[in-house]
């Protein structure tokens, strides 16, 4: 595939580790890898979008260079969760020789939290057979799911959510290489809806993209689905002001204009309740109040029926404080 054609997500994955954005101290460690040659099995534990995939690629092209094919072998587990593609794919890569320069072969499993226990029973089984020839990458939204006899033949790296100027670097390097004008707003925008996840962030600006060379504020929310701050934090100042007729307007506009979710205006409450004009004890009691919320549509009830209960909630909570 031309690289013209290839989604930003691809396109703009590292090449090397040198070309990583942020996980300073985790790099460091696996350049260290690279040049030694030598280097344990791994679990790469963190959220979705903040570089686990890429620094398994990126790592494995620094050590393999042209013959990465020969050498490194990706899978995603949530595909293929059962002991077959163990007993299968896996154990089929994992006994056969390198071609590369580096002898060590490495077996990347994507979302490998979501393997069967029989099949991590499995893995952890072909792990000790084949240690000197073949090294494991497990890549693990929660490594508390990954049984304690991997995690015990693993080193564990946690990688953080990326801070603000590494999203702003990464935004501003896609600018570049796509000749876009995006102001210092639609930064802004872009940082606050990606919420440290770049893969999402790319994804946004490709779509913003297609609309035109000028991306703007308004593109990055309306194609995020997602509320501007200031909308959000409007209904829930009304909502605690006793305003409870314009506070129903404002999510009327949230769920009706923008198309927002529960769970997404929810996520953006929880964020925006921080800066309300309003006691530290009264905003405790309105996170429990977002958090039951959340429980209760997550378990079926009506989605506009329990967002109006909390706004109503929350303007009790602080009739009550005062």
């Amino acid at each position: 595939m031309n690289t013209l054609d290839l989604p930003w997500q691809e396109k703009y994955r590292p090449k090397s580790l040198s070309e990583v954005i942020g996980q300073k101290m985790i790099v460091e460690k696996l350049s260290s890898f690279v040049k030694k040659g030598n280097f344990p099995s791994m679990i790469f534990a963190g959220t979705a979008g903040i570089g686990k995939t890429s620094c398994a690629l990126a790592m494995a092209h620094d050590l393999y260079g042209d013959d990465i094919s020969s050498a490194f072998k990706e899978l995603n587990a949530s595909d293929s969760r059962g002991i077959d593609v163990i007993r299968g794919e896996v154990k089929e890569f994992a006994k056969t020789m390198s071609l590369a320069k580096v002898p060590t072969k490495i077996i990347f499993l994507d979302e490998a939290d979501a393997l069967t226990s029989d099949a991590q029973h499995a893995l952890r089984r072909t792990m000790e057979k084949y240690s000197s020839e073949t090294k494991f990458i497990l890549s693990a939204n929660y490594a508390s799911k990954i049984i304690e006899p991997i995690q015990s033949r693993c080193v564990v790296f946690r990688f953080k959510q990326h801070s603000e100027p590494e999203m702003k670097e990464y935004i501003e390097r896609i600018a570049e290489g796509e000749k876009l004008q995006i102001d210092e707003k639609a930064i802004n925008a872009l940082i606050y809806v990606g919420e440290g996840d770049l893969r999402k962030v790319t994804n946004i600006l490709q779509s913003a993209a297609m609309q035109g060379s000028k991306i703007t504020e308004t593109h990055v929310y309306e194609i995020a689905a997602r509320a501007r701050p200031k909308e959000i934090s409007s209904m829930l100042r009304y909502a605690v002001t006793g305003d409870f007729e314009n506070s129903r307007k404002e999510l009327d506009n949230l769920m009706l204009g923008h198309g927002m979710s529960a769970e997404d205006i929810l996520s953006q409450c929880y964020k925006e309740v921080q800066g309300l004009n309003v006691d530290e004890r009264a905003k405790l009691k309105m996170v429990v109040e977002i958090g039951e919320c959340n429980f209760r549509i997550v378990e079926g009830a009506n989605e506009r029926i329990q967002l109006e209960a909390m706004l109503a909630g929350m303007a009790l909570i602080v009739k009550e404080s005062r």
